[in-house]
């Protein structure tokens, strides 16, 4: 098979998959919205830029909410549909979604993530910022 049909093919099949699909009202169950500034007092800020019609994105909405219950008021967890509003993503240059920008106390970015981020892997990287899961 000729490489530069591959490539072509592969890309269109990446196109669809996160195409956009209807417009469906999801609701976020405690993830702070777009609305919300991103600096606060919390140790570190995750910040999702997905879309709530993309299959890996909605993978996150889960990882998300956990992220957000296990470490309390530790972490904060602002999500960017950036189908909707595309200012969040020029903001932070993402080339796909979803990307996970995480952010210290001080608002700067320390580290990218681009695609489904596993929760088991966010933990260890708070864990290198010495942020651990609240006790039960």
């Amino acid at each position: 098979m000729n490489i530069k049909l591959f490539i072509y093919i592969l890309f269109a099949a990446l196109m669809l998959s996160c195409g956009k699909k209807e417009e469906t009202e999801v609701k976020h169950d405690g993830v702070n919205n777009t609305n919300q500034k991103e600096t606060t007092n919390a140790k570190i800020t995750f910040v999702e830029l997905g879309s709530v019609n993309c299959i890996p994105c909605r993978q996150m909405q889960p990882v998300m909410k956990s992220i957000e219950e296990k470490f309390g008021g530790q972490v904060k967890v602002v999500f960017h549909d950036v189908w909707k509003d595309k200012a969040p993503a020029q903001k932070y240059g993402i080339q796909l979604i979803p990307t996970q920008v995480f952010l210290d106390e001080n608002g700067k970015e320390f580290f990218r993530h681009e695609g489904f981020y596993a929760e088991e892997e966010i933990i260890k990287l708070f864990g290198t910022k010495n942020v651990k899961p609240l006790s039960n």
